[in-house]
């Protein structure tokens, strides 16, 4: 079907726009972003829940994490009901990061799609979406960054 095929091609041609804008100002990768948001937004949290909530597909989550913590990004917590359980949570230069990343995130957004598509097409396209999406069952529960232009209905 052209339209899923042209969904898959546009999803990677706007995360590739993302990723060079990112690599390009010597930051890390969008999944970087990806954790660092949800642990901004939720707080602490398991590192299944946090799973569920990430907009990108982490398929190692936990290398992901290992690296993040090792770079003082975030850090693991024990939990006090379950010794075996931990939670996650962002340290201040995680969060400095953070705040770093979305100036860049948000321009690579802009020029991906903002940039090429109107205000109504681009509010078309949004319609389009969400109602494939908000119809999927078991669609994953990410949201969409504060600030973005797609929390604004832009994109």
């Amino acid at each position: 079907m052209l339209a899923w095929s042209r969904l898959i091609r546009a999803q990677r041609a706007a995360l590739c726009v993302v990723e060079q804008a990112l690599k390009a100002e010597g930051l890390p990768p969008l999944e970087w972003y990806d954790v660092l948001w949800e642990l901004e937004r939720a707080g602490p949290l398991r590192p299944r829940d946090l799973q569920e909530r990430l907009l990108l597909a982490q398929y190692n989550l936990s290398r992901l994490l290992d690296r993040m913590a090792e770079a003082g990004l975030v850090e693991r917590r024990s939990c006090s009901s379950d010794r075996r359980g931990q939670f996650i949570a962002a340290t201040k230069d995680g969060l400095k990061l953070r705040r770093r990343i979305w100036p860049v995130y948000a321009r690579a957004i802009e020029a991906a799609i903002g940039a090429r598509l109107g205000e109504a097409d681009a509010e078309a396209l949004a319609t389009l979406l969400g109602r494939l999406y908000e119809t999927t069952p078991a669609a994953p529960a990410a949201s969409v960054p504060r600030g973005s232009p797609a929390s604004s209905g832009r994109a």
